[in-house]
């Protein structure tokens, strides 16, 4: 089976200093820890990074959604474009260094991602989430298609479980990308350790 990784997704819903908090509590239990704050200020944002810094988070783990700006001014190596962001290929040009994801919904947008030069995609959303409430998951079967055609990784995103991980890993989903099931838990920290465990687990069989 694949070596599956693990994002966490921040939720847009706590104070800079709550969200630094959790942001250090997690760290060890992820792969990557994507910053996707898009109602707080640039200053906002870059204050989080500089707790986080001197909370001695590793820099390679962080990846700044739509924030291109910002991690050209902070050091950080990866941006995630939403699905109307910049240009995949625009980003890759000025700046060969950064990593750059991408959002995408179908076979057709990851391909093109692709295409563009974008070095992973995510895809969703999977299954019914609280965050897209009344709008139909685009279901697994595109997943399927994209490793089948695909050579960079795809991420999984949209109510995955604990539950869940194991059709992910199944149909070699590359990662998985958790937003409330661990930014909205009681204790982020045990959330983000339990899906640790499950993904370890399940990249073991």
């Amino acid at each position: 089976m694949s070596n599956m990784k693990l994002m966490a997704v921040t939720d847009d819903s706590h104070t800079v200093v709550e969200l630094a908090k959790k942001i250090l509590q997690i760290q060890h239990n992820v792969d990557f820890i994507q910053i996707r704050e898009k109602t707080k200020t640039v200053k906002e944002v870059m204050t989080l990074l500089h707790y986080l810094d001197e909370g001695g988070i590793e820099k390679g783990k962080l990846i700044l959604n739509d924030r291109l700006d910002i991690a050209l001014c902070s050091g950080i190596q990866t941006v995630h474009l939403p699905e109307k962001g910049l240009p995949v290929q625009k980003v890759k040009a000025l700046f060969p260094h950064i990593k750059v994801g991408k959002s995408v919904h179908d076979y057709a947008g990851a391909q093109e991602a692709e295409r563009q030069g974008a070095d992973y995609v995510l895809y969703g959303h999977c299954f019914e989430t609280n965050s897209k409430k009344g709008k139909s998951p685009h279901g697994l079967a595109p997943i399927l298609e994209m490793k089948k055609h695909l050579k960079i990784p795809i991420f999984a995103i949209g109510g995955i479980t604990l539950d869940r991980v194991q059709a992910l890993q199944h149909i070699q989903a590359d990662g998985i990308a958790v937003m409330s099931g661990i930014f909205s838990a009681e204790n982020p920290f045990a959330a983000a350790s339990q899906f640790d465990e499950v993904v370890k687990y399940e990249n073991k069989l």
